[in-house]
């Protein structure tokens, strides 16, 4: 590993927004367990997302330059990991009152968030094989249960040039026991998912929340603009997800950290942060729907 240290960027204040309704919340939690997902409009101000952008091209630039600093998720496609310190806006994102209400009313007061990284689909990438993003765990196909989400946060308006995001509702509860590694469903199958399948158009400002066990796909890219999208893992306790994460703060971070976004962070605390090197690869997105 590079021995390489990361710059940290300044630690922001806490979400000032106002908290969800009981309905809108119910709502959120009933969506998740009927459609597989779920979103907030206009949850942050657009210039949240154009900060977000320009600290998602900048980790973009760093990881694209060394050695397991980015992974490719198809054709011009790639996926990246970053520390929290890398993103000047973490603690308005992760202490959203949406975004905690969520977590609380799906996973558990204890909820942990184990994962934060982008997706940035690039002109040329094309359609990925309908996927989901690890098998289903026991909880979820013996007793209904959801025990993770995966929030999404757009960096530019979507446009339909740029690949949408593309989800085939309800299928977060298909075993998929018969999919290649638990996984990727087949080829005499899609059908079924893109007559279930929806795209989405987020802006600027807009969160949505997913299980990433809903069968789902990045869609081809003609734009000469990238589609740049946060991801932000959180898991119920036990869940197991950060295994395949690594984050890490400062000491001096994590001590600045807000407590109830202290108390939910899986990461390490260490006295200089290192590039991350990825860990979650999926082997079967590499090549896109060839």
């Amino acid at each position: 590993m590079t021995t390489e240290t990361m710059p940290s960027l300044p630690l922001p204040a806490a979400s000032a927004s106002a908290p969800p309704t009981a309905v809108e919340v119910g709502n959120a939690v009933r969506d998740l367990y009927t459609d597989g997902i779920t979103a907030r409009r206009s949850a942050f101000q657009p210039e949240f997302a154009d900060r977000l952008r320009e600290d998602i091209e900048r980790a973009f630039e760093e990881a694209r330059g060394r050695p397991g600093g980015a992974v490719g998720r198809g054709p011009n496609r790639y996926y990246v990991e970053i520390h929290p310190e890398q993103l000047r806006d973490f603690v308005e994102l992760v202490d959203h009152p949406w975004v905690r209400s969520v977590c609380e009313a799906v996973l558990g007061p204890d909820y942990r968030i184990v994962e934060l990284g982008f997706d940035v689909p690039m002109e040329g990438a094309v359609n990925q094989p309908w996927h989901r993003d690890f098998p289903s765990p026991p909880e979820t196909r013996e007793n209904h249960r959801l025990t993770s989400l995966a929030f999404n946060v757009t960096a530019v308006d979507t446009a339909e040039d740029m690949g949408p995001f593309e989800i085939a509702l309800g299928t977060q509860w298909e075993s998929g026991s018969d999919f290649k590694h638990e996984m990727f469903p087949d080829r005499a199958d899609y059908p079924r998912y893109e007559a279930r399948a929806v795209r989405k158009y987020p802006r600027r400002g807009d969160i949505s929340a997913r299980s990433a066990l809903t069968i789902h796909r990045g869609t081809t890219s003609h734009s000469a603009i990238a589609r740049p999208v946060l991801v932000l893992g959180v898991d119920a306790p036990g869940a197991g997800n950060d295994a395949h994460h690594d984050m890490a703060v400062t000491r001096g971070y994590w001590s600045a950290l807000p407590a109830r976004v202290r108390d939910h962070l899986q990461a390490r605390v260490v006295d200089e942060l290192r590039p991350v090197e990825q860990q979650h690869t999926i082997e079967g997105l590499v090549m896109g729907d060839a």
